[in-house]
C-alpha cells in the first residue's frame, strides 16, 4: 500500500497483495509473520508515525528480497495495539528494516513536497514528524534518497503539465520503484529494477484506473481522462492507424516486413470497428486491461529469472493472483 501521489493525497494503496482463497493456510500465516514483522520494524525503528506507513505493497518486497538472498528471518511473537491479547508471530530479518527505511524515506518526501508545492497542513504535519528519522535514512541511503526526490519532483511536473500520457507518470513511479527494489547492486540489480519498474507502472495505472471517478468529480488530476472521454478507443485507433501507415510509406519490403504491415493493418480494422461500438466504457476498461497485463507480464517474466526457492508460492500467488483483486472488484 505505498502512499497516493499528487492530488490523491496521503493514503494507501493495497494492490500488491495476496489472494487469499488461493493460498495455503501455512503460507497465509508466513504471509501474515512478514507483515507483522514489517510493522514491529516501523514501530521500533521510527515510531507509531512510521507504522502508519505499514503496507501490503512493501510486504511484498521484502518477501522477495528475503528470497533472493536467501536472509534467515528470526521469529518472535508480540502484542500490539491491533491484537492487544493474543500474540503475534512475526518474521524479521535486516531486508525488513531496510523496507521500512524505504516506506518512511519515501512518505517523508512526499509529505514534504506538499507543504513545499502545495501549502497542505498533513504534509507539513508529516514531514515534520518524520523528519529526523528521515535524515539518518537518507545519510545511509543516498542513492534511494536522490532517486525517490527526484521522481516526485517529476510526477508533481507531470500533475501541474495535467500530462494525458499515462506512459509519463507511470514510468517516472517505476523508476522510483525500481530504485527503492535494489537492495545491493550486484549481480541481481538489473532483473530486480525490471520488477520494481514494471510493478511500479502497475500500480500506477491501477491507482488511476481505480479513481478516475472520484477525479473526474472533484476535478483532480488523472492520467486516463482522455482515454476514458475518448471511449477507450480514439488513442489506440490513432496508433494502430499510425503504425500501418508507416507500412504504407515504406513501400515493399522483406515478406517478415509485410506481414508486420498487414498486421498493423489489421489492428487498425479491429480498433475501428471497437469504437463504433456504442458502449465505449467497456472498451475504455479493456484498454486499462491490457496496459496492466503488459505491466503485470513484464514484471512476472524478470520475477521468473531470479533463482527464488523460499517462499515462491506467496510470491507467484501475489503476482499471477493477488494483484488483480482490486481490479476484479471494481469490474463488481
Amino acid at each position: 500500500m505505498l502512499l497516493w501521489l499528487g492530488e490523491r493525497g496521503v493514503g494507501m494503496f493495497g494492490y500488491v497483495t495476496i489472494c487469499e482463497p488461493e493460498l495455503k493456510m501455512k503460507d497465509w500465516r508466513k504471509y501474515r509473520a512478514y507483515y507483522c514483522g514489517l510493522c514491529q520494524s516501523l514501530r521500533k525503528r521510527h515510531g507509531h508515525v512510521g507504522q502508519l506507513t505499514l503496507s501490503y505493497d512493501m510486504t511484498f518486497a521484502v518477501i522477495l528480497l528475503t528470497s533472493l538472498y536467501e536472509s534467515e528471518p528470526e521469529v518472535s511473537e508480540h502484542r500490539c495495539k491491533t491484537h492487544p491479547v493474543k500474540k503475534q508471530k512475526m518474521l524479521h530479518n535486516e531486508i525488513t528494516d531496510y523496507c521500512a527505511d524505504m516506506n518512511v524515506l519515501l512518505s517523508y518526501y512526499h509529505m514534504k513536497d506538499n507543504w513545499e508545492d502545495e501549502k497542505k497542513i498533513s504534509g507539513l504535519a508529516g514531514s515534520v514528524a518524520l523528519g529526523r528519522k528521515s535524515k539518518r535514512i537518507a545519510e545511509k541511503y543516498p542513492r534511494q534518497s536522490k532517486v525517490i526526490q527526484e521522481k516526485l519532483k517529476e510526477l508533481a511536473a507531470y500533475e501541474a503539465a495535467d500530462s494525458q500520457n499515462i506512459d509519463e507518470p507511470a514510468g517516472c513511479f517505476g523508476r522510483l520503484m525500481a530504485e527503492m527494489m535494489v537492495y545491493k547492486e550486484d549481480v541481481w540489480e538489473k532483473t530486480l529494477r525490471e520488477i520494481g519498474f514494471y510493478l511500479g507502472k502497475f500500480i500506477y495505472i491501477m491507482d488511476a484506473y481505480e479513481d478516475l471517478e472520484k477525479d473526474l468529480q472533484k476535478g483532480c488530476y488523472n492520467p486516463l481522462r482522455t482515454l476514458y472521454e475518448n471511449g477507450g478507443c480514439q488513442v489506440a485507433e490513432d496508433e494502430a492507424c499510425a503504425e500501418a501507415e508507416k507500412c504504407q510509406a515504406a513501400g515493399t519490403g522483406t515478406r517478415v516486413e509485410t506481414e508486420e504491415c498487414q498486421a498493423a493493418e489489421e489492428e487498425a480494422r479491429t480498433e475501428g470497428e471497437m469504437c463504433q461500438k456504442p458502449n465505449f466504457k467497456n472498451a475504455y476498461q479493456k484498454r486499462c486491461y491490457d496496459m496492466l497485463c503488459m505491466m503485470i507480464a513484464e514484471c512476472s517474466a524478470a520475477f521468473e529469472r531470479l533463482p527464488c526457492l523460499w517462499d515462491v508460492d506467496i510470491l507467484r500467488n501475489i503476482l499471477y493472483a493477488g494483484v488483480w483483486g482490486k481490479f476484479q472488484k471494481l469490474q463488481g
